[in-house]
């Protein structure tokens, strides 16, 4: 796929549309230079510590489905964002991670979905605590576009982000928003 015929990739929070003020970079040398910078995990932890420390701000790691959450869980205080890739719509061990990442280590930072963002995963990845995403697909594009999140109005298991309970029921929640 030549670069003028790749799909534009916007990035999406749940708030709209706005300005990517990350770029993902293969390499430490892209620290080098200004700006806030994704890098590949292996890169990341290669990183010295003192500069990792004091890079926080400017600083995010990229997961791929088989890298292991436990890699960072103790650097977690040295990074700012944690992107988590989606390259196929089959492989959903991104949604375990962001769970994880939300409610048993409390990272308090950005979480990223990257890759294949599609319509209908969208609201579970909101629930599970995801906050940007970088969508290509022009589907949701288009829906992202016109206000439309989508997603079911009711959900009977509780996830990293709250919904306030059902009439009637303890174990029922309705979607706010």
């Amino acid at each position: 796929m030549t670069e003028s015929t790749k799909p534009e990739t916007r990035l999406w929070t749940p708030t709209g549309f706005r300005e990517d003020d990350w770029a993902h970079a293969e390499s430490a040398e892209a620290l080098s230079g200004n700006g806030r910078f994704i890098l590949p995990l292996q890169v990341f932890l290669d990183l010295d510590p003192e500069v990792r420390r004091s890079a926080k701000e400017r600083l995010g790691v990229l997961l791929q489905p088989g890298d292991q959450l436990d890699k960072i869980v103790d650097l977690l205080d040295q990074l700012s964002l944690v992107a988590l890739a989606f390259p196929a719509f089959s492989d959903g061990r991104s949604f375990s991670k962001a769970e994880l990442l939300r409610s048993r280590h409390h990272f308090g930072g950005a979480i990223r979905a990257t890759g294949q963002v599609l319509v209908d995963p969208l609201p579970h990845m909101l629930r599970l605590g995801f906050d940007e995403f970088e969508i290509s697909n022009p589907v949701l594009l288009k829906r992202l576009e016109e206000g439309r999140v989508g997603g079911l109005g009711l959900y009977y298991q509780p996830t990293a982000v709250s919904e306030p309970k059902g009439p009637k029921y303890s174990w029922r929640r309705v979607r706010s928003g």
